[in-house]
């Protein structure tokens, strides 16, 4: 089997990583000429780190990256106080990461990409995918190099504008408020504390300002900024003049404007995530505004999902993915949109961040009791101790391209190639929820089959 994903961001690249680690051919092409340089999508949400774990980065995000750093208030240039887009909390046995980290997004793609290339496998950059042809047993694609590529199935991780779902003729459904505009984008400033994250207003508005976010690796801060003007200025001198505005001359002198652009709401959702052997995922499938951080996140997440479908190949398993991720996607949006409605209302709790943005609480439960996969709530992390007395996890135990038979004190014996023998469970302590002390006190001779993506099966 063969996998042709168009796209190079988050999500192809933690898909092709997926099919790589269970030694499925696969390429991917991106229309690009380099690789993009900026921080975009620079927030990972709690349930991403879970997941990059099991892909084996995690240590180079946290490595590379910094917790969301303490917001500084300045309201008509005097301090106003400082807080948190959503506190910090401490892990539990359940959660070993329940906060988000910022890295930006070109530097999570770069250390997705050398995973990727651990398996053999390389970006093919300048490569755009022009159109394809399906038939019941393969995927005929034509590619910008003249090339004619024969593939069991095709994934467009295309983004927004994704040639793959034009062709496929799926709706894009939503919509574009062209009378709210930001300019978003990456800069130096000197004169501002890059420990620190900053909110500066002016005194008639608390809630319109410009936001100015700490990137690890240099110092350089994201910046968002209202535009309120017809003409866009994205040069360094008209984000000087933004900063100058709300946070007063001399404030802060910028330098190094490395990437900006003009963002409009956009909130779309694809009618459809699969036609055929074709499917999409990321911004593809679905846009997100800016608030929450939950665009890239969602996207991750759907490749997480796809990846060992596609390698499973069963039809009544891959049915399930847009079942699945097209529920989930839609709930986020939600919550995205809710977010920005705040931001653009006035709503002083628009800065708050509350549980549904972590992606812990992802279920992809079915009320069909005959599905194939019915159950679909995360499987909880634990601390355990294995026969030899060696402390050990169970998201240790999950990881890899494969699924996972917990068996609770059991009676009987099992072939399963995966079956991990449970004799005793951690006492009582401080858990994340019911849930997760229901799990790990199962009675004797329950059974539990946790699938390759880390959710009951």
């Amino acid at each position: 089997m063969t996998v042709l994903i168009a796209g190079a961001g988050p999500t192809g690249l933690t898909l092709a990583i997926e099919l790589a680690r269970r030694e499925i051919p696969v390429r991917v092409i991106d229309k690009a000429d380099e690789y993009f340089q900026g921080s975009r999508g620079d927030g990972l949400q709690p349930r991403t780190l879970e997941v990059f774990e099991d892909l084996g980065v995690l240590d180079q995000v946290l490595a590379q990256g910094i917790p969301a750093p303490l917001l500084k208030i300045f309201i008509g240039g005097k301090p106003a106080g400082e807080r948190r887009m959503g506190e910090l909390v401490d892990p539990t046995p359940d959660r070993p990461y329940p906060n988000g980290y910022m890295l930006g997004q070109s530097r999570t793609e770069a250390i997705l990409r050398e995973r990727l290339q651990d398996f053999g496998v390389s970006v093919e950059l300048s490569t755009a995918l022009v159109g394809f042809t399906q038939y019941d047993d393969r995927v005929v694609a034509e590619l910008s190099t003249s090339e004619t590529v024969e593939a069991e199935y095709l994934i467009g991780a295309d983004g927004g504008k994704s040639i793959v779902r034009k062709q496929l003729g799926i709706a894009f459904q939503g919509t574009t408020d062209d009378s709210i505009r930001m300019l978003l984008g990456d800069v130096s400033a000197d004169g501002l504390d890059h420990e620190y994250g900053y909110w500066f207003a002016g005194p008639d508005n608390p809630m319109e300002g410009i936001v100015m976010t700490p990137l690890s690796g240099g110092d350089q801060f994201q910046f968002g900024a209202p535009l309120v003007s017809n003409d866009a200025d994205t040069t360094l001198d008209g984000l000087q003049g933004l900063v100058d505005k709300y946070a007063g001359e001399g404030t802060a002198k910028l330098r190094d404007l490395t990437w900006s652009t003009v963002w409009r709401p956009n909130i779309r959702l694809a009618e459809r995530f699969r036609v055929g052997r074709v499917f999409i995922a990321g911004d593809a499938a679905h846009v997100h505004p800016p608030t929450g951080g939950q665009g890239l996140n969602t996207g991750v997440q759907d490749a997480y999902n796809l990846g060992w479908k596609l390698a499973d190949g069963r039809e009544e398993v891959l049915a399930t993915y847009e079942t699945e991720r097209r529920t989930n996607a839609m709930r986020v949006l939600g919550i995205s949109e809710d977010l920005m409605q705040k931001h653009i209302d006035g709503d002083e709790t628009a800065l708050d961040r509350g549980e549904d943005v972590r992606q812990l609480d992802i279920s992809y439960r079915s009320p069909d009791a005959t599905a194939p996969l019915t159950t679909g709530d995360r499987a909880p992390d634990s601390p355990l101790t294995d026969a030899n007395g060696n402390k050990t996890r169970l998201f240790e135990l999950f990881r890899g391209p494969h699924e996972t038979l917990l068996r609770f004190n059991p009676t009987t014996p099992t072939t399963h190639p995966h079956a991990v023998t449970i004799t005793s469970t951690p006492a009582p302590g401080t858990y994340a929820s019911p849930e997760a002390f229901a799990f790990y006190h199962a009675e004797d001779g329950t059974e539990i089959l946790i699938r390759p993506d880390g959710y009951l099966g």
